[in-house]
């Protein structure tokens, strides 16, 4: 059972009810209005959120969540920032008084302790030779653009960022901002209702209609070589900017990583450049949205020796994909294969609420998933070839890791 409803500030409301399941999911998204100049400040602010309130220290909050076994998350997402909570329907009341205090009583009084922590997890996640390479792709496909404010960015400008700016930041979240709420689990609907109208209606009202902000541009195609002494594999990534969801080419996209490499096994990159031609340790595609782009790529983990002959066979799958009519068979199997993936990642109620509201908070409606399953049925093999060719174009970025 769905219900969608609006408090008096305009916060939308969504509920599903789901029977005979004793942990209930609740997420709260705040949209992103206004990117700031400053990469880390928006960041930093969704880690202090768990360091103390005016009234809990970051012990006791520590304790009173382990106490009645609440998983509390704070994250910033490219375009929110996300609040879930999951707990025992019992304590969802609880669950609801802790949330309230983080949200509108965090003091943020362990900014530096938490931006030197922070910047030495960082330089840590930058150890790993795949985060580098995945790192300097982002930061160079969404260049000039804050989609590309990645970890080596936000390292780079930490130390400038004040306590003061990530006030202000959490200023402009409360105050502009889209403000979404989905709840999903065994507890009735008048009951969650009437909790989240006496904790949450007296924010300041959302803001129904998003900015309209910049598009990531990619004006050129670049190659960035990153050489790390201390590694023995070669990291390859390839990518375009492509149409996000709410795109009428969002289903054949989809459709079109599965069928490169998003399918394991059955994957044509897979069969091709790992078992056929034994480039790859790890070898697949991705297709990653946001509210305002997304973008379509492909890695590959290989030997130094091949990295040339990896990209010639990229560009062989992609000129395939591009010139010859995929099967009626393979575009099937794809579809099952993601329709079944999307079936997976919604099995929880955790994550039904999760993605209720990051589609509810980005604009596409709550159920964008449900509508787009039936869209992806109808993708044809003139979709995915005309896709294929209207994307994976001359615009692209490689970023190679090698020793």
């Amino acid at each position: 059972m769905d219900r969608v409803t609006e408090f008096a500030n305009k916060t939308q409301f969504i509920y599903s009810q789901n029977a005979d399941t004793p942990r209930s999911a609740l997420c709260i998204n705040f949209s992103l209005n206004d990117p700031i100049p400053y990469p880390g400040v928006y960041s930093l602010m969704a880690r202090l959120f768990m360091q103390g309130t005016k009234t809990r220290n970051a012990r006791v909050l520590s304790e009173e969540l382990d106490k009645y076994a609440i998983e509390f998350s704070a994250e910033l997402k490219p375009d929110y920032l996300k609040f879930k909570i999951v707990c025992l329907n019992e304590d969802f009341d609880k669950a609801l008084e802790i949330l309230d205090d983080i949200i509108k009583n965090t003091t943020f009084d362990d900014f530096e302790k938490e931006r030197m922590k922070m910047a030495g997890e960082i330089q840590a996640e930058l150890d790993s030779p795949r985060n580098l390479v995945v790192d300097n792709y982002y930061k160079n496909l969404y260049d000039g653009h804050f989609y590309g404010y990645t970890n080596t960015v936000i390292l780079e400008n930490l130390p400038n960022v004040t306590k003061q700016q990530v006030i202000d930041g959490y200023k402009t979240f409360c105050t502009d901002s889209r403000k979404v709420i989905s709840f999903v689990g065994d507890i009735e609907y008048e009951r969650v209702y009437a909790a989240l109208k006496n904790y949450f209606e007296d924010f300041n009202s959302s803001v129904n209609n998003l900015p309209a902000l910049a598009h990531p541009e990619l004006k050129e195609n670049k190659t960035v070589q990153i050489l790390k002494p201390d590694v023995n594999q070669a990291h390859i990534i390839k990518g375009w900017i492509v149409p996000t969801f709410g795109s009428e080419d969002y289903p054949a996209l989809a459709l079109l990583n599965v069928i490169l490499g998003a399918s394991g096994l059955s994957s044509r990159l897979f069969l091709e450049l790992r078992e056929k031609k034994g480039l790859a340790y790890v070898v697949r595609s991705s297709y990653e949205t946001a509210r305002l782009a997304a973008n379509f790529s492909i890695y590959i983990a290989t030997e130094p020796k091949n990295i040339e002959t990896a990209l010639q066979g990229f560009e062989e799958e992609i000129n395939k994909i591009k010139n010859i009519q995929v099967s009626d068979v393979e575009l099937e199997n794809a579809k099952n294969n993601l329709i079944g993936k999307w079936a997976f990642v919604t099995e929880t109620n955790s994550q039904q609420a999760n993605y209720a509201s990051h589609f509810a908070v980005n604009g596409v409606g709550y159920d964008y998933l449900e509508n787009a399953k039936k869209l992806i049925k109808n993708v044809t093999p003139k979709d995915i070839i005309e896709c294929a060719n209207k994307y994976l174009d001359d615009k692209f970025v490689i970023t190679i890791l090698k020793p």
